[in-house]
């Protein structure tokens, strides 16, 4: 009859994990032996450090200067002794009296003193004036408008008849149309004033500022109900022939 063995006491069942165990540790010992390095005492040097030599440096001594305090200063002069001298002389008063003789004052009241108001002279142009000045022939007009365009046609024709149109030619002035600026004001009285001309020719302007200052007189124009003064401007136009 054969002995049984215990597996439990069987060595070359774990013969592997010891084996691998082993050559583990023998590399690591062969790695650490290669590594290791070993240093030479010579090549260590300390240097010590002298701390009597550092304090050995010698310090310079300073000398503290002492200003000496400023002198005080003088005593204030004493002030001078004034003496009253008593004055015995008697002297006598001299009255002056008034030569004026006494006037009785009157006042007078003054009365109060009016001031008279300088009304300017407002100017309203033809366009924008609520009651335009009326030409001779159009007062039975009804309407601002109507008047305006009768007034127009009024100042046109008689330019027409009393401007002189030969006198282009004879200022010497070349053929075709030629144009005049003027304009003038109606006054608050119903008056030409203020007349300019601007043309081709200082001739033709003088013959315009002829024939425009014997316009009739107007109706002045009104705003608000009060006369105004009405600046009005129209151009004369006329061809000069060959």
């Amino acid at each position: 009859m054969e002995p049984k063995k215990n597996p439990k006491s069987d060595v070359s069942r774990n013969s592997s994990l010891y084996f691998a165990v082993g050559l583990a540790l023998m590399l690591g010992i062969t790695y650490m032996a290669i590594n290791y390095k070993t240093y030479d005492d010579r090549d260590i040097a300390i240097d010590s450090l002298n701390l009597d030599d550092e304090l050995d440096e010698e310090v310079p001594i300073t000398e503290q200067i002492v200003t000496p305090p400023p002198p005080p200063p003088p005593p204030p002069a004493a002030p001078e002794i004034i003496e009253v001298v008593e004055d015995e002389v008697e002297v006598e008063e001299t009255v002056i009296e008034s030569t004026e003789t006494e006037m009785e004052t009157e006042i007078v009241e003054v009365e109060e003193v009016e001031v008279a108001e300088v009304e300017e002279d407002l100017e309203v142009p033809f366009s924008v004036i609520e009651n335009v000045a009326v030409f001779p022939g159009c007062e039975k007009k009804k309407g601002n408008a109507a008047k305006k365009e009768c007034m127009n046609e009024k100042v046109n024709k008689f330019i027409g008849k009393k401007f002189n149109t030969d006198l282009a030619g004879d200022l010497g002035l070349p053929p075709g149309k030629k144009r005049i600026f003027v304009q003038f004001k109606v006054d608050k009285s119903g008056n030409i004033t203020s007349i300019g001309a601007r043309g081709p020719h200082p001739g033709l302007e003088k013959e315009a500022k002829r024939v425009i200052g014997l316009l009739p007189k107007m109706k002045p124009g009104k705003q608000r109900g009060k006369p105004v003064v009405m600046p009005f401007s129209i151009p004369i136009v006329f061809q000069v022939q060959d």
